[in-house]
């Protein structure tokens, strides 16, 4: 009897613990008739306010951040530039590259994403899959991340992060991000 329960707690962890799965119930297709519509091209272009907390892996916030982001297009391209300052002092500055393509779909790439990320837009929605590697100073560990934005009505994006390792929940980051006007 110990055995079975034993083996029903195991398979129920590594079902739970697969990359992506608490975020896993959620698409972009769940979105698409939510307004305002989420135009990546619109919603990151010009400067941006962002202030969020990271939290561990048992809950507890573990670091807060402001950031300033300035974002430009030009047709499909475009770059959105990131200065962040933790609330322990520390800067960490990151620019990505984006592209658009079909159907809301877009790629992305950054001096410390390894590979391109994915991410698709729908409705009032962005999803974006990816995998970092952290600074040094945070043990340059590889990450899997889901990152999914929405876009409500005053225009501001409300930002939900989620960093897995080995398919363990390791941090999660919520954020806003605003239109400076």
């Amino acid at each position: 009897m110990k055995f079975l329960m034993l083996l029903a707690i195991a398979i129920l962890a590594l079902i739970a613990f697969r990359p992506g799965f608490s975020f896993k119930s959620q698409k972009p297709e769940d979105y698409a008739k939510n307004t305002p519509l989420f135009d990546i091209r619109e919603a990151l272009s010009g400067k941006l306010l962002s202030e969020g907390m990271i939290y561990g892996p048992t809950g507890r916030v573990t670091s807060r951040f402001t950031a300033e982001f300035t974002g430009a297009w030009d047709g499909a391209t475009g770059t959105l530039a990131e200065e962040f300052v933790y609330d322990t002092g520390t800067t960490q500055s990151r620019k990505w590259f984006l592209t658009m393509g079909e159907d809301g779909h877009f790629t992305a790439t950054a001096d410390d994403i390894i590979g391109v990320a994915t991410g698709r837009q729908l409705g009032n929605a962005v999803s974006m899959r990816y995998k970092i590697r952290l600074p040094a100073e945070a043990g340059s560990h590889v990450l899997d991340v889901t990152d999914w934005l929405y876009l409500v009505e005053n225009g501001n994006i409300l930002n939900r992060s989620e960093m897995r390792k080995f398919g363990i929940k390791v941090a999660e980051l919520i954020a806003t991000m605003r239109p400076v006007k």
